[in-house]
């Protein structure tokens, strides 16, 4: 009796695990049906080795009763020698069918994870611009690799766990009826006893544990954003202010957690107590019974692994249901991606752009706001068209719309009115990939991968030839300092170019635009940060690239467009100003008060 009430004890833990199951959603699970069924001949094969494990297993209890009955009451021992060979076959049975239920279940888990994690990266990569400014990246990589681990458990091993047990406590059912209608009405009259106060427990319980993850995910935002802008933080000294911070939030999840913990202990503590109380109560009426000759002493035995077999199964699904909230909750979280429909939409039926490329664009009188009434229009009917193989250059106070311009042109957000065409197409037209397969874009502040010089240049073609990497690399002046480097091409340059110059960086960047070929150019101007050295050399490389082809760029230093073929004065989004760069400072007005700054300058210097 004490053993029996020992193993009810040790389950009561995991019983409580179990509390908010009865209570939880677990609605957003069905959406992973889909990843699991993609594999039937698996699935199959996963249940069939599940029931044959199940009802092997179920088999040894009644090979125990008749060794008792027939053996040891007997005190034949040829009869507990041919009931221990029969249990030894089935244990191998159930053995081998162990062994490939839990391999083929957790095969199936590792690939639903890894199509789940696939298709959820598919469509990150797939939604618009306007998704990514009011999500942290931060939170959606947690999205990305954290929950789909999470996940991996209720797919793989508690999927099979549950089933196993699902089975199991409905055979142990079964036999222990079939052995004794009376002791099995004690199991029936137990078993709420124990699961009211898990269930009344369960709303609390699924509240603390809401506060909990509320908590640690603040504290994991936190560490994230701190650690990624380590250099921030270190040049502004504020170590010992966000050590402080980061110590109040990690005090508020411990002590959420605490609380948490203490209501299950306080659980577990009742469920002991009522499983030792029901084990008491199941035996004294056992003995009872085998005193009054109703059942057998090998019958009771039976009966009491059967229901212990029960209990374990039980405590077994409690477990597993316990992890539904978060699973479900980890579930939600992708499924909420999956389920996020970009605002830049592709066509249905969208229109060939015209072959060969002609490198022409237009705004025919766009107005855009980013729909934050705040904020209001950033464009106001703005109009203008730039032909094949010209330069033109969109000049501007910070907040006049030149990057605007440049994201409507890739079709990163759609226009509020008016049209933006490429080639004489509207771009909302076309499909977004043929339409930004025609532009290279190279930033003010390029973004660089933490990969090899090589890797990062290959970015702008990834089919391209050695010889066409080393070729677009000389074009941009990279062989320059590449030439230097120990490792060549094959130079790692850590995460977000950290072992580059800024100079360097534009280069590599521009490198990546000569690569790609693509008849119109995009240039947010590449000099503005930079030493005279490194801008003189990025302005040679510029050159290369501009050669035969159509470029819009963004001006913040005047000297580096006075040749261009065409200058827009930006000023709250509207078109003020117009000319080359001779017509505009004959003219007056804001360029030429501009200029007039700005080249007045090395004169001061003198």
């Amino acid at each position: 009796m004490t053993d029996e009430a020992g193993k009810v004890s040790s389950s009561a833990e995991k019983a409580v695990d179990g509390a908010e199951a009865q209570m939880s959603r677990v609605g957003p699970l069905r959406r992973l049906l889909p990843f699991v069924l993609r594999y039937p001949l698996r699935l199959a094969l996963t249940v069939a080795f599940l029931l044959i494990s199940a009802i092997a297993s179920l088999s040894i209890p009644a090979m125990l009763g008749g060794v008792i009955d027939d053996g040891f009451l007997e005190q034949n021992l040829e009869n507990v020698a041919r009931y221990g060979w029969a249990i030894v076959a089935i244990g191998v049975v159930m053995a081998a069918a162990s062994g490939a239920r839990f391999y083929f279940i957790s095969v199936i888990g590792e690939r639903v994870v890894a199509d789940l994690r696939q298709a959820v990266f598919s469509h990150l990569l797939s939604l618009d611009t306007r998704f990514f400014d009011t999500h942290r990246i931060g939170e959606l990589t947690s999205r990305l690799n954290g929950d789909v681990t999470v996940i991996r458990s209720a797919v793989g091993s508690s999927a099979s766990l549950a089933l196993r047990s699902l089975v199991t406590i409905i055979g142990a059912l079964i036999m222990m009826f079939l052995t004794s209608p009376m002791l099995t009405l004690a199991v029936v009259v137990a078993g709420p006893a124990i699961l009211l106060p898990i269930i009344a427990y369960a709303r609390r319980l699924r509240r603390m544990s809401r506060r909990t993850q509320d908590a640690l995910a603040e504290l994991s935002a936190m560490a994230t954003e701190m650690l990624g802008a380590n250099r921030t933080v270190k040049s502004f000294t504020q170590e010992d202010e966000q050590q402080h911070i980061y110590g109040q939030r990690s005090q508020a999840s411990y002590d959420a957690e605490v609380k948490r913990l203490f209501a299950r202990a306080a659980l577990i503590a009742l469920v002991i107590f009522l499983g030792t109380s029901s084990v008491v109560l199941m035996v004294w009426w056992g003995a009872r019974s085998v005193f009054d000759g109703s059942v057998t002493a090998g019958q009771l035995a039976q009966f009491l692994v059967y229901a212990l077999m029960a209990s374990g199964a039980l405590t077994n699904v409690s477990e597993v249901m316990g992890m539904l909230n978060t699973v479900a909750g980890a579930t939600e979280r992708l499924i909420e991606i999956l389920e996020t429909q970009p605002n830049i939409r592709v066509p249905a039926n969208p229109k060939p752009l015209p072959q060969p490329p002609l490198g022409t664009l237009a705004f025919e009188h766009v107005g855009f706001s980013y729909g934050s009434d705040a904020e209001g229009p950033v464009l106001h009917d703005l109009v203008f068209s730039v032909s094949a193989g010209q330069t033109v250059a969109l000049v501007g106070p910070s907040g006049a719309g030149k990057s605007t311009v440049l994201a409507l042109l890739q079709r990163f957000y759609d226009v509020t009115s008016g049209a933006v065409t490429v080639d004489g197409m509207d771009v909302r037209e076309v499909d977004p990939k043929a339409l930004r397969a025609r532009m290279a874009y190279v930033e003010q502040e390029p973004t660089i991968f933490a990969g090899t010089i090589a890797e990062n240049i290959r970015f702008g073609k990834p089919e391209a030839s050695e010889a066409e990497v080393m070729e677009a690399a000389k074009a941009a002046l990279v062989d320059d300092f590449v030439s230097e480097l120990p490792g060549g091409y094959d130079t790692v340059v850590g995460e977000r170019g950290v072992m580059l110059s800024g100079g360097q960086k534009q280069r590599l960047a521009i490198a990546r635009a000569i690569l790609k070929n693509a008849p119109i150019l995009l240039l947010d101007e590449a000099t503005s940060a930079l030493d005279a050295q490194s801008e003189k050399a990025v302005q040679t490389a510029l050159e290369h690239l501009r050669a035969g082809r159509t470029t819009l760029v963004i001006a913040h230093r005047l000297a580096t467009i006075r040749d261009a073929d065409s200058i827009l004065v930006l000023d709250g989004g509207r078109l003020i100003d117009q000319g080359t760069h001779d017509e505009l400072v004959a003219k007056g007005g804001r360029y030429a008060e501009l200029a007039r700054l700005q080249f007045r300058l090395p004169e001061a210097a003198e």
